[in-house]
C-alpha cells in the first residue's frame, strides 16, 4: 500500500512539477525596457519609423515547457510618434488609426509552437482600429537571469508584418506602402 501510494505522490509531482515551473512577467514599462516599433515603405522611395509610447502587457514563460507560454499586451493608439507632430496627427485621424473611435489595439496570444532552442512562432489575435485578425510573431529568447536589484527578468524580441487592408485602413499610399513591418522587444520582471 505504501509503494502505491508513494508511486500516486511520484506521478502526481511528475504531472504537477511542470505547471509549477511556469513564471508570469509583468512588461517593464516604468524602467523603458520594451518596445513596439514600426516601420513602413514612404510611397515606396524610402522608409518611415515610428514607435507606440505608450502601452502594457504580460506574459508567462516556463523554460521546460515553452509551448504553454502566454502574451497579451495593450497599446494605447494615441502614442505613437513618428517623429513628425503633423504627420502624428494624421496617423491618429480616421483615415488610419482612428484613435478616438478606437483608443488601445491588443494582442493576446493564441498559442506557440518552438521552431529553435531560443526561437518561436507565436500565433495570436491583433485587435487594430477594431478590427481583430489573427498574426504570427517570429520570436527569440534574447536572455533571462537575475537581476542586479533582487529580481529575475526575462527578455524576448519578435517581428512580423501586417498588410493595412486587413485592419480597414484602407488610405491609397501606393502599392509599395500597403504593409508595416512591426518589431517588438520586451523585458519582463517576474512577479
Amino acid at each position: 500500500m505504501l509503494k502505491k501510494t508513494l508511486a500516486a505522490l511520484a506521478l502526481s509531482a511528475a504531472v504537477i512539477a511542470p505547471q509549477a515551473m511556469a513564471a508570469d512577467y509583468a512588461i517593464d514599462k516604468k524602467g523603458q525596457h520594451a518596445f513596439i516599433n514600426f516601420k513602413i515603405s514612404h510611397l515606396g522611395y524610402s522608409w518611415l519609423y515610428g514607435t507606440f509610447k505608450d502601452f502594457d502587457g504580460s506574459f508567462s514563460y516556463d523554460e521546460a515547457a515553452p509551448e504553454a507560454s502566454k502574451v497579451n499586451v495593450t497599446i494605447n493608439t494615441a502614442s505613437i510618434d513618428s517623429n513628425h507632430a503633423e504627420r502624428d496627427k494624421h496617423l491618429r485621424s480616421d483615415d488610419f488609426l482612428n484613435v478616438d473611435k478606437h483608443p488601445q489595439a491588443s494582442f493576446a496570444s493564441t498559442g506557440v509552437k518552438m521552431t529553435g532552442d531560443k526561437t518561436a512562432d507565436i500565433s495570436g489575435d491583433l485587435t487594430l482600429n477594431g478590427v481583430t485578425k489573427p498574426v504570427l510573431i517570429k520570436a527569440e529568447l534574447v536572455g533571462m537571469g537575475q537581476d542586479p536589484w533582487g529580481g529575475f527578468r526575462a527578455g524576448f524580441a519578435g517581428s512580423t508584418t501586417i498588410k493595412l487592408k486587413d485592419f480597414d485602413i484602407a488610405m491609397d499610399l501606393g502599392p509599395a506602402s500597403q504593409e508595416v513591418e512591426l518589431t517588438l522587444s520586451v523585458e519582463g520582471v517576474r512577479q
